[in-house]
């Protein structure tokens, strides 16, 4: 005799349900035989149906259940969780490297924007001082950007407006050669580059002796910009050229209101030891007119 056993609960139930008729309590003799065996029929049907699907429940996992994971997730998974190659660690080092360099450049050109690199052949520059100071005179590539000459002369400001009024002025700055420096030779000096003295280029002297207009004035001396001049500067960043006064508030206030004169200059490199300024005036008459212009400004620089 063979011995039938059930794998599951589930089994057990549907075997018993199906070998062995279960009387129906409830139901009336009356109905007859036939509606009573249909009943039973349609019942056990149903009991069958919900036993399959409950076996199939069983035996299949669940989507919510923690072991069911869907064989591409478990592909991906897998592949994220183990180490990547050697060339491509390589190259996302790389790219790392390359995404900083780029970062410190632009960090570099937007802090740079108020430090000067080089000079063009035309400069905005401007002469500006309070009515009992001394005259400042600043070269600046653009209007917004840090001067990249910035001189404090010994004139008081009264003195060079007079001198103005003349309508030509020539101011004159000589620096000493270092002791022991080489005179530049002329091939030296065509090739242009650092100054005579040292490699130190002529813009970057510090102490200067001043005339104006061949009559000595004191020294000029090499300045950084301050928080003064900034407040001048920024005050005159919409003015592109002319002459005029900036009240105190505008300027500090500390020591009164601050004279200017601004304009465009054209510079001209003759050696490595002398350079020139050249205000250009667009007021002055061309050609044989015989009209009379604006002043005449013009700044020398010379080592010696």
């Amino acid at each position: 005799m063979r011995t039938i056993t059930a794998r599951n609960p589930h089994d057990s139930l549907s075997f018993s349900r199906r070998h062995f008729k279960w009387p129906v309590l409830g139901k009336s003799r009356s109905h007859g035989a036939i509606s009573g065996d249909e009943d039973y029929l349609k019942s056990s049907e149903a009991e069958e149906e919900d036993e399959a699907a409950m076996a199939f429940s069983s035996a299949c996992p669940s989507f919510h259940s923690e072991d069911f994971v869907s064989p591409p997730l478990k592909a991906a998974a897998a592949a994220a969780a183990a180490p990547p190659p050697p060339q491509q660690q390589q190259r996302r080092r790389k790219v790392r490297t390359a995404v900083s360099r780029l970062r410190s450049a632009l960090a570099n050109a937007v802090a740079g924007r108020h430090r000067q690199v080089g000079l063009g052949a035309r400069l905005t520059g401007t002469l500006y001082g309070h009515r009992r100071g001394h005259v400042h005179l600043a070269f600046q590539v653009d209007p917004r950007a840090c001067p990249a000459l910035l001189l404090e002369l010994a004139a008081p400001t009264a003195a060079l407006v007079r001198e103005m009024a003349s309508g030509l002025v020539r101011i004159a700055l000589e620096c000493e050669r270092a002791k022991g420096a080489a005179l530049p030779t002329p091939a030296a000096s065509v090739a242009g580059g650092g100054g005579g003295d040292g490699g130190k280029k002529l813009l970057e002297e510090t102490v200067w002796r001043a005339y104006c207009n061949g009559k000595s004035c004191g020294y000029a001396v090499r300045r950084e910009c301050g928080a003064a001049d900034w407040r001048v500067l920024r005050a005159l960043e919409p003015v592109s050229m002319g002459a005029g006064v900036i009240p105190a508030a505008s300027c500090g206030g500390g020591e009164g209101d601050v004279m200017y004169m601004r304009a465009r200059f054209e510079r001209v490199v003759g050696s490595r030891d002398s350079e020139a300024f050249y205000m250009m005036n667009p007021d002055s008459s061309g050609g044989g007119g015989g009209g009379i212009g604006g002043p005449e400004l013009s700044v020398y620089l010379l080592r010696v």
